[in-house]
């Protein structure tokens, strides 16, 4: 799944391709589950003729915020992403391979926004999990308005994220993937931010020392700053991360210094870790 790096990389993409344009014509898949609470033919008449002032995005929510509103928000789910003519799709670990010689449109199109200087951007969504809604005040209405902490954009002061981290009984996985507490924080994220800071993944939130909470705020900053630096694309991640080498539940992987990584289900997810480091 897309996560917050991934989702950072797809608002850079629609900010180039429509900041400071005007929306000409709109097509719309007549996908009544990825249009969530409104009509496609709605979209299509909302959006036609609107100037797309800035593209936002917390967690892993986007939106463009148009001259007027209703304003669209953006889910990419398991498999959505922007897209534009002639640039290809970043391919997702976990996802299928993407195909560098696919015709445009793309298949999957949800949304294709034709723009007044003749550019194009669509949202793709292959498994129909993403959704596209309309919002007069998108950061304070639902889902944006239910959402935790952006780690890119708003991460809490040492103090403050200590007395939040403090408040949780979860595990640290599950608290670390909730999207009450840190927007945008996904599987592989949780994992990486937890082997850096070598924390057991199943330790309760409230057990952790101070020390340690501090050590997991620093793991979360450098972890999706990297990540967002390099446009997300996974080849460009340090060597060492436990990324490389934590897909696919392959019982000799192994860390970057040789440790052995195990694989179990915390708070319903699969998890990878390394026991010789995370105590």
């Amino acid at each position: 799944m897309p996560e917050l790096p991934e989702v950072e990389r797809g608002r850079r993409i629609a900010e180039a391709a429509a900041r400071g344009r005007r929306i000409a014509r709109v097509k719309c898949a007549d996908d009544r589950i990825v249009y969530d609470g409104v009509a496609p033919s709605t979209v299509q008449r909302r959006l036609r003729g609107r100037r797309v002032e800035a593209v936002h995005r917390h967690g892993k929510q986007l939106w463009f915020e148009l001259d007027a509103g209703p304003h669209p928000l953006f889910h990419f789910g398991m498999t959505g992403a922007f897209r534009v003519p002639q640039q290809p799709d970043l391919q997702l670990r976990s996802g299928p391979k993407v195909d560098g010689h696919e015709p445009w449109p793309p298949r999957f199109t949800r949304i294709h926004l034709f723009l007044e200087d003749g550019g194009e951007l669509v949202m793709t969504n292959a498994r129909r999990l993403g959704r596209i809604r309309l919002r007069s005040d998108p950061r304070n209405e639902p889902p944006i308005s239910a959402l935790g902490f952006d780690p890119l954009l708003g991460l809490p002061s040492p103090k403050r994220f200590v007395e939040r981290l403090g408040r949780r009984t979860g595990t640290m996985k599950g608290v670390l993937m909730d999207q009450s507490f840190a927007a945008g924080v996904g599987n592989w994220i949780a994992d990486e931010v937890l082997y850096q800071a070598g924390i057991d993944p199943r330790r309760r939130a409230n057990t952790l020392a101070e020390r340690e909470m501090l050590t997991v705020r620093r793991a979360l900053r450098a972890v999706v700053r990297k990540a967002v630096e390099v446009d997300a694309d996974k080849g460009r991640f340090p060597r060492n991360w436990l990324f490389h080498v934590r897909w696919g539940k392959n019982p000799e992987a192994r860390a970057a210094g040789g440790e052995a990584i195990e694989f179990l289900t915390v708070g319903g997810r699969t998890t990878a870790w390394v026991p010789a480091r995370q105590r």
